[in-house]
């Protein structure tokens, strides 16, 4: 099969590897039809590495995807019946515990829980202590022609939303776990520093929730662009004008009541300290470049700002699936760029670029 595999920085490689093979138990063999290139995954493109985490050998990118399940492995209980006994299912349960079989087509949670760990046991399997993530060293990704994935970890999707909107799903999971731990109340101001993918999803989420107004930063225009287009009260170009002062004056001296980081986590943490009110809310999406957040102690304590690091998403899948199913967000309108495999090097320069126009680019299988 045909994978894009990165061998150390920038050095990407679409290579013929052996099939995987038949799916093991609680497995489905998925045929990749789609997989986006995240933020996350140009941070290990550039640098090998992302974090405290380095690659030490060739590695297959790519956390967003969808596909089609192509076989499934053995079964496992299906449930209790009304004797009390368990019963088996022929086919692995998919993430809502139903019977997944071949030929459904998915959208893929990449992060595999343990669900054994503390940290799974108390509610958050987002901070498994034992995760294992799609295209994270030693874990493949996505961007090659089949991959087994836990059929706990797929989520059907309805023909409605089609492959492109189906690799959306996991950025705006992201983008409600945002906005569950920023807690907006309706009519209250925000700031989003940062129009990215994942950015672009928080802001339309924060017009369902109720939020008023919402002010968006971005550095790039066409960024900037599609905020205004999806509702943003006022955005700004946040290398031509200072984002502070703006917001500063657009509420007339107030400040807002949540600030959300959603960008490249550099002077971003920092304004969106200064745009809260006193007691306000900062939350953190963005992953810094050299894994340092930096956060004038002065500011953040007098104004006794509550701090909250966004790690992933909890079981947003049903979620997002409904949001995007019922047309309560868009999700198409933020793919700028698609690749065939065999160009998964040029989606990702274009991508690390931040070439003229790129908002999320797919690689289509």
């Amino acid at each position: 099969m045909l994978a894009a595999r990165l061998h150390g920085p920038e050095d990407l490689r679409v290579e013929e590897l052996p099939h995987p093979g038949p799916p093991g138990p609680g497995e489905v063999l998925l045929r990749v039809k789609a997989v986006g290139i995240c933020g996350s995954d140009l941070h290990t493109y550039r640098h090998a590495a992302i974090g405290d985490i380095r690659l030490e050998g060739p590695t297959i990118l790519g956390h967003e995807f969808a596909g089609v399940v192509e076989q499934v492995g053995p079964g496992g209980e299906k449930g209790t019946g009304t004797s009390g006994t368990r019963s088996q299912s022929p086919f692995p349960l998919d993430g809502n515990f139903q019977a997944l079989e071949p030929g459904t087509r998915v959208a893929v949670d990449p992060a595999q829980p343990c669900g054994r760990c503390e940290l799974c046991e108390r509610g958050h399997p987002n901070l498994c202590l034992n995760l294992r993530f799609c295209g994270l060293w030693p874990d493949q990704g996505a961007m090659c022609e089949w991959i087994h994935v836990p059929a706990s970890s797929c989520f059907p999707v309805p023909p409605e939303i089609d492959d492109a909107a189906a690799v959306m799903l996991e950025p705006l999971g992201v983008a409600i776990h945002t906005v569950d731990l920023a807690k907006v109340r309706v009519g209250q101001s925000v700031a989003l520093l940062g129009a990215g993918s994942i950015g672009l999803c928080i802001l339309q989420l924060l017009r369902l929730a109720g939020a008023d107004p919402i002010f968006v930063t971005d550095k790039l225009p066409w960024r900037v662009g599609l905020a205004e287009q999806l509702g943003a009260t006022e955005a700004w170009r946040c290398d031509a004008v200072d984002p502070v002062a703006a917001v500063r004056q657009a509420t007339e001296g107030r400040g807002v009541d949540v600030a959300i980081e959603a960008a490249w986590c550099d002077a971003s943490v920092d304004q969106a300290a200064d745009v809260l009110v006193h007691g306000g809310r900062l939350v953190v999406v963005g992953i810094p470049e050299d894994d340092r957040l930096t956060l004038r102690h002065s500011v953040a304590r007098r104004k006794g700002l509550t701090i909250t690091m966004v790690r992933r998403m909890k079981h947003a899948y049903p979620r997002a699936i409904r949001l995007a199913e019922s047309g309560a967000v868009s999700l198409g309108l933020l793919v700028s760029h698609r690749f065939p495999l065999r160009r998964a090097a040029e989606a990702f320069a274009q991508s690390a670029e931040y070439r003229e126009g790129v908002v999320k680019a797919l690689v289509e299988l």
